[in-house]
């Protein structure tokens, strides 16, 4: 197993790669997204197109199993930004973590906390940034497409350092699997303050 830690331009090569990991896992439950790899593609692109960005990259050989990326919210949609300008925070003081995806038969082996500690340890070492932060889709425990051995990950991201805070909460659009249309999506925030 090979990490790398990939900024800017250096991510592009591996954008497709990236796109077909969240087309992937992105299709379980909580997500449940139905897309298309040049949708995925497109929204990756702004991580290359980011100086501050970061793609922790997991392969196995030459294939990529697993990645987590993270850059400024103030590089990310508006959608993101919204919640923290809303309470007067600004969005310039927090580095925002996207994606943390690991296929299956990689999990369970220390590859989701060390995507943490390497985008915690990047966002502290750029010395601009006051705390990280990522959203999460907030789905019904009674959802029909939850899986009977779903294991939610809130008891992992508070392990790690993480508080949830419900009042920063944004609507992103997808279609679900099961949807003909797009629909509004709840995602709420987590966040961890970065030492001084």
């Amino acid at each position: 197993m090979e990490i790398r830690l990939l900024h800017g331009a250096a991510i592009a090569p591996y954008i497709d790669d990236l796109a077909r990991l969240r087309l992937t896992l992105f299709r379980e439950f909580p997500y449940l997204l139905d897309s298309t790899l040049s949708h995925q593609a497109d929204y990756l692109a702004s991580y290359a197109e980011s100086g501050r960005s970061l793609v922790v990259l997991a392969l196995d050989g030459s294939q990529v199993v697993g990645a987590a990326t993270g850059m400024p919210l103030v590089d990310v949609d508006s959608e993101l930004q919204q919640p923290f300008l809303a309470q007067g925070r600004d969005p310039a003081s927090v580095y925002y973590f996207g994606e943390s995806v690991l296929l299956p038969a990689y999990r369970g082996q220390g590859l989701g906390v060390r995507f943490f500690i390497e985008r915690e340890s990047y966002a502290h070492k750029l010395a601009e940034f006051d705390a990280c932060a990522f959203c999460a889709v907030e789905r019904p425990s009674g959802h029909p497409r939850r899986p009977a051995d779903y294991k939610p990950l809130q008891g992992f991201w508070r392990n790690r350092g993480f508080l949830h805070e419900p009042s920063l909460r944004t609507a992103y659009h997808w279609r679900d699997l099961d949807e003909q249309a797009q629909s509004a999506k709840i995602m709420s925030f987590w966040l961890k303050a970065l030492p001084a």
